[in-house]
């Protein structure tokens, strides 16, 4: 079973590899306003995305400021980024299978009582 903080973990990931896939000059700042964490944690993220082969560090040529990167991903990058698609949409769409059972219960659960409500 995987845990709740693997599954955070490859959540972010994931996210981190689809914006960079389609706009590897993000910077890290632009990342972590849109992944929702903080900018050292996406330092963090990217440096270990980096130490695993998944994204390799460009020059972002088209900068005044020579500092920049682009972040682009490696094949090996671009498959994993499949898998973590793959794995991201199995349990999405078993947590809406799980959240429409819970509504349709619900629902029922208020009809019900708005029946009896309706009879006294």
């Amino acid at each position: 079973m995987t845990s709740k903080r693997t599954k955070l973990q490859e959540d972010t990931h994931f996210r981190v590899l689809r914006l960079l896939q389609e706009n590897p000059e993000m910077s890290q700042r632009e990342l972590a306003e849109a992944v929702g964490v903080s900018v050292g944690g996406i330092h963090y993220v990217l440096n270990a995305l980096i130490d695993k082969g998944l994204v390799k560090l460009g020059n972002f040529t088209a900068a005044e400021d020579k500092r920049r990167y682009a972040y682009i991903l490696t094949p090996k990058g671009i498959a994993r980024k499949a898998a973590l698609t793959r794995a991201f949409l199995v349990r999405k769409m078993k947590e809406y299978e799980a959240l429409r059972e819970e509504i349709n219960a619900l629902s029922c659960e208020l009809a019900a009582t708005e029946a009896t409500n309706k009879r006294n």
